[in-house]
């Protein structure tokens, strides 16, 4: 007589009891209560996840967009002379392998005054030419135009500020400098009224409500800087690469100069994000920690339930490893399905994020992710390949460690005693 037929791991008989442990009957209907919750759980978990972070990226990369776009990647600042050469001394910088272009500027803090009332704002001169080489200004135009703002005598003011002032393009605003005329009497305030020629958008109200345009060489005379400019701002191909490309600059001025890069000038504000985002992180990990051990608890409530269903099992030939991969798929299945669920619930949520903001905002008549505490006047989210892949490994590990320990008492369960009280 032939030995039986070794059953081989995972086969159809394992599924099949599996999956029908999983099937809501009346008399298990507290365990599945606590399945379903065990799914609900690992699906809001991982969804939550997902779109938190997602969430945490796009502020991220769109905060650093803004903040580049508008300001160099490197500053370059006189020391031991004015900037007087500043054209020679960007030419010579733009040559550098690794910059992309470089922009002289004049800077200096005034009082704007519209018809809607004064607000501090910060002027900026700059070049026409400099101002087409920034597209996040040129490119984001809702009033009037750059075309022939070197020679226009005008300034081109930021949505917000625009609306703080009560004007539009073609009024008139005046600018109010501490910084003026010295006289006998001490130094007079420089007042003087400019044409707005454009009106732009960035997207992020701390520039929007405070950024003023002037040609370069109207603010050259504006704050009595003839001839010179504050800085030379420098934009990088890549602002990543901006301690290997930074010494080539400093030679290719040829005098002394202090440099600092954008790292060092916001080194607070993104070390701040990237604590918050790994802490984040950390804990909406404990929300699929917590589903998991529901997992637990179910499946030693179904263990329990099912002693006499093992016993018999067990008696017709089922192995221990068999009694305990029934168990393990049944706890891995509701983790599998509740990832995947949170998977596709986090991947629509983030591409539809704004959509569900702005109707979640007319609903309750709030103003969720204010653009005045937020920076930024759309909500961004951008996920990110590895960390999703990241987030669903960490909730099928999980999933499937919860498994073990119940399936163990499972497949360690004693078929007489189990029988003994039937």
């Amino acid at each position: 007589m032939s030995a039986p037929k070794a059953q081989s791991p995972f086969a159809m008989f394992e599924w099949m009891m599996a999956f029908r442990y999983l099937r809501s009957r009346r008399r298990d209907a507290f365990i599945s209560v606590i399945s379903w919750l065990s799914f609900f759980g690992i699906m809001l978990g991982v969804a939550t996840l997902i779109i938190v972070m997602a969430v945490m990226n796009g502020f991220r990369t769109e905060l650093l967009d803004k903040i580049l776009g508008i300001n160099g990647h490197l500053v370059i600042q006189p020391v031991d002379a004015d900037l007087t050469d500043y054209d020679a001394i960007t030419q010579r910088v733009e040559g550098v392998n690794g910059v992309s272009f470089a922009v002289p500027f004049v800077e200096g803090q005034i009082l704007a005054s519209g018809a809607g009332g004064a607000v501090g704002a910060l002027v900026r001169g700059m070049s026409k030419d400099s101002i087409d080489k920034l597209k996040l200004v040129s490119s984001n135009v809702l009033q009037g135009s750059f075309a022939d703002f070197d020679t226009s005598e005008g300034v081109a003011l930021g949505s917000r500020l625009a609306r703080s002032l009560g004007v539009i393009a073609g009024d008139r605003v005046t600018l109010i400098s501490p910084k003026g005329a010295v006289t006998p009497m001490g130094v007079a305030p420089r007042i003087k009224s400019y044409p707005v020629r454009a009106v732009f958008e960035i997207g992020m109200s701390e520039y929007d409500s405070s950024f003023i345009f002037m040609p370069l060489s109207d603010a050259q005379l504006y704050f009595n800087q003839e001839d010179k400019v504050s800085a030379i701002e420098v934009y990088l191909d890549d602002p990543d690469q901006v301690g290997a490309v930074r010494p080539a600059v400093e030679e290719a001025v040829g005098r002394q100069i202090f440099v600092t890069d954008w790292r060092f000038r916001n080194v607070t504000f993104f070390s701040a994000l990237e604590v918050e985002r790994n802490l984040m992180f950390i804990i909406l990990t404990l929300i699929v920690l917590v589903a998991a051990l529901n997992i637990i608890s179910g499946l030693i409530m179904l263990v329990k339930d099912k002693g006499s269903d093992i016993a018999i099992l067990r008696t017709m030939g089922a192995t221990r490893a068999s009694i305990m991969r029934i168990f393990m798929i049944t706890g891995a299945a509701i983790g599998f399905v509740g990832t995947a669920a949170g998977f596709i619930l986090g991947l629509v949520v983030c591409l539809n994020i704004e959509s569900i903001r702005q109707f979640v905002s007319w609903i309750t008549r709030t103003e969720l992710f204010s653009p005045e505490l937020y920076f930024l006047s759309k909500l961004p989210a951008e996920m990110n390949v590895s960390e999703t892949v990241s987030v669903v490994v960490i909730a099928l590990l999980l999933s499937f460690l919860a498994t073990i320990y119940p399936a163990w008492r499972a497949a360690t369960l004693d078929p007489v005693e189990a029988l003994r009280y039937e």
